[in-house]
């Protein structure tokens, strides 16, 4: 479920929708697909649209990539008949606003959320989550939404990267974007734990090449890349999250310097 290495994301049918889980603003559901498995379903018809699914896509591999717990990430079609039964009308609305390829993180069932204050985190994975989010410009892993869960006894797991990468919401000027030191955070919920920046940072450069960027960016499907108003073709908006992760990756000590100012005040 958590291998290091990129591989093409399998594709199922979803088959059964079974809850709404109201706790996030996009209203996921859990649902079961053709492969017998449960997943968290993102919809392309709900919140932000497909880039919420590509920050997902973009931020789940990245992390997995880091060597950190994410679950995996499958791509997940809904054809025109499906939720045609479901009485609640919201519901029903955004599984018509959403047929085609979704995107859906298998569930882990009996998982916790997690408490940054109670549950354990090492320090050299609570600074590579940092860096993580600061990389990515993740704005929703706070105190208050950890969007992180506890399985097997004390395994963190990481869950919900849709709110990253906020530049493409506005797209322009993306290069000045890619340059931020990401004042945010010093809200994030293990900056108290993440006492070992520099050697997470070191680490991550080692893993997450732009190579390895080149490949994830890649899986991004054709479709997600074509909402109303976009900025370019398909291909040409990949080589734009592309840039701007490469751009960030070359320039890591300026988010680096802000983490590490940032605990440092809390501390």
């Amino acid at each position: 479920m958590n291998s290091p290495e990129t591989e093409p994301l399998r594709r199922q049918n979803v088959t059964r929708y079974i809850t709404p889980l109201r706790e996030g603003g996009s209203l996921p559901a859990l649902a079961e697909a053709d492969d017998g498995f449960k997943y968290v379903v993102k919809f392309r018809g709900a919140g932000h649209g497909t880039k919420a699914l590509i920050a997902e896509l973009i931020g789940g591999e990245i992390a997995r990539r880091l060597g950190l717990r994410v679950p995996e990430l499958v791509f997940l079609d809904i054809d025109e008949r499906f939720g045609i039964t479901e009485p609640d009308e919201e519901v029903q609305d955004l599984l018509k606003a959403s047929r085609g390829l979704n995107l859906g993180l298998h569930f882990l069932s009996g998982a916790l959320t997690l408490d940054p204050y109670v549950n354990p985190v090492d320090p050299m994975t609570a600074s590579l989550i940092v860096w993580l989010d600061a990389f990515l410009t993740n704005v929703d892993r706070t105190v208050k939404n950890t969007n992180m869960l506890v399985w097997h006894g004390t395994e963190t797991w990481l869950i919900d990267h849709g709110a990253s990468l906020y530049f493409h919401h506005s797209w322009s000027p993306w290069e000045k974007a890619a340059l931020t030191p990401f004042p945010y955070i010093k809200d994030h919920a293990l900056l108290h734990k993440a006492s070992r920046l520099n050697e997470a940072d070191a680490a991550a450069r080692e893993k997450i090449t732009p190579a390895v960027i080149e490949s994830i960016v890649a899986m991004i499907p054709d479709d997600w890349l074509q909402w109303e108003g976009a900025p370019g073709s398909p291909d040409e908006l990949r080589r734009v999250y592309r840039d701007f992760l490469v751009t960030r990756l070359h320039n890591s000590e300026i988010f680096l310097k802000q983490a590490i100012d940032g605990r440092n005040a809390i501390i």
